[in-house]
């Protein structure tokens, strides 16, 4: 009679563990609580499971959470059991895209050879510096006007050869402005910076930002000298090199809350429209 508890609690614990489901997934990170061992993930559809949607997973081995922050692009197993859905094998997704990987070189040997060039770029949660470009209306636009209101931002030139970079971001923005359109100019600001200012200006940057059925109120195109545009990519590590009149360059997506800090900073394409649109309201939750 002593081992029926013991025998009665293997049986449960076993019947459990059959219970439990895993399934490879994928997706956006939203949030990362270390103190409580949480993440909150925009996740990609699984096939024969679930739709895509966003999910908060325990992570039991919470120093997997120590290398994400909201933006990172992860895979992990989806452990379903219950209620509590967990998380394990967290795996970060770098960004392997040729262009970017050959500006990312660019820019390692720029730094060797000149480490003074360079600047460190904005951490998450540190407030981005101030910077002034011009728009597609020809307005001078600064990013201190839009405190107390979240901007979304990303990077892209016209002359872009491959709909995966420039076009695909900035259609994701134009994603996100459809999906927010009720708040977009008033409590959301998109903001696509040209990185070849030197052709993208006046009606050229005007039919950029038309191709994409921008609002002017809400959306703005902006353009500088060189030098401007090189100084605020840097802020957010961003990279973009003139080669022989081709743009060599990475790919990044930044959130700035409406504190004026950084929320998060997406690296590379392997995200959806649906997944910055979950990040963009994660973040316009946050109190002002």
């Amino acid at each position: 009679m002593r081992n029926t508890p013991t025998i009665a609690a293997l049986f449960l614990l076993g019947a459990t563990l059959a219970l439990a489901q895993e399934h490879a997934a994928r997706g956006l990170v939203l949030e990362v609580d270390r103190a409580h061992h949480r993440l909150v993930v925009s996740c990609d559809s699984v096939p024969g499971y679930m739709e895509a949607m966003d999910m908060p997973f325990d992570v039991p081995d919470a120093t997997q959470l120590n290398a994400l922050k909201p933006g990172s692009v992860i895979r992990f197993t989806m452990v379903e059991h219950g209620s509590n859905p967990s998380a394990k094998d967290i795996q970060p997704i770098a960004n392997f895209e040729p262009e970017p990987a050959a500006a990312g070189s660019l820019s390692a040997l720029n730094s060797a050879v000149n480490p003074s060039s360079t600047k460190p770029p904005v951490m998450i949660g540190e407030a981005v510096p101030n910077f002034t470009l011009t728009d597609q209306a020809g307005h001078n636009v600064s990013l201190s006007q839009f405190r107390g209101k979240v901007v979304a931002l990303t990077f892209g030139y016209s002359r872009c050869p491959n709909p995966n970079y420039c076009f695909r971001l900035s259609r994701n923005l134009a994603e996100v402005e459809r999906q927010f359109h009720d708040r977009a100019g008033s409590d959301l600001v998109l903001l696509t910076i040209a990185i070849d200012p030197e052709y993208d200006q006046g009606p050229t940057l005007a039919r950029y930002a038309q191709s994409f059925g921008a609002n002017a109120k809400s959306w703005h195109f902006l353009t500088g000298t060189v030098s401007q545009v090189h100084q605020v990519a840097g802020m957010f590590g961003m990279d973009f090199w003139n080669t022989e009149g081709l743009l060599t360059h990475t790919l990044h997506t930044v959130i700035i809350d409406r504190q004026g800090r950084l929320a998060a900073n997406i690296d590379g394409n392997q995200f959806s429209a649906r997944q910055l649109g979950d990040l963009v309201k994660v973040v316009m939750k946050r109190p002002a």
